[in-house]
């Protein structure tokens, strides 16, 4: 994470400097990014940039925290507006952040991120649904969560199913942006794919 004295600088250099690497990692992946293309348009010594950050592995997962976290205020609210349905709230969430993707917004940044997809970068997209890093403060998200009709018995069962609820939103948003669908085809897809694991797969007799 960015040091402090990042957070010290005042808002509208801070403003410029996000919006310089939000320029770069929307041009590039990070493997190919280039700290001296965020120095040249924030308008800052390279030295400085290390001032605020370790390196650009540092930055741009700054970037993808902001994201998490603006998604993860949509989620509570998702599920604030449906009563703790969990199944109504992701369905909400997937919705609204397609309906975002489709207007352009931040689509080139999200696009490298999601299409170089890695086990961190997919921990921190986890921490959405689960509250935070470790199970412990998965609580907060816990206690918005209405479990009188989820079949789950206990709160190890509700992690694991709000992991599962996470994995294949984040797939679903993969393959919206690498193969281009449509926001119905999207939408269509995940409401397949949430729809057998609301049901179940196993036939009961």
């Amino acid at each position: 994470m960015p040091k402090q004295t990042f957070y010290n600088l005042p808002d509208d250099k801070k403003q410029i400097l996000i919006q310089a690497l939000e320029e770069e990692f929307s041009r590039a992946p990070l493997f190919h990014a280039s700290i001296s293309n965020i120095v040249k348009s924030a308008d800052i010594p390279r030295g400085s940039f290390y001032q605020y950050f370790e390196g650009k592995e540092d930055a741009y997962f700054y970037l993808i925290s902001r994201q998490v976290e603006s998604s993860k205020k949509l989620f509570i609210t998702c599920l604030m507006k449906y009563d703790g349905d969990l199944f109504h709230a992701v369905t909400e969430l997937f919705k609204q952040i397609v309906e975002e993707l489709s207007k352009g917004d931040h689509i080139n940044f999200l696009k490298n991120v999601f299409l170089n997809m890695t086990h961190e970068i997919e921990n921190k997209f986890t921490r959405i649904f689960n509250g935070n890093d470790s199970r412990g403060q998965f609580c907060k998200m816990n206690a918005l969560i209405n479990k009188d009709n989820l079949n789950v018995s206990n709160e190890n069962e509700l992690y694991h199913l709000v992991q599962i609820i996470g994995t294949i939103t984040i797939r679903n948003l993969i393959e919206k942006i690498a193969q281009e669908l449509s926001s119905e085809t999207a939408m269509n897809n995940f409401h397949i794919e949430l729809t057998l694991l609301k049901e179940g797969l196993y036939k009961r007799s």
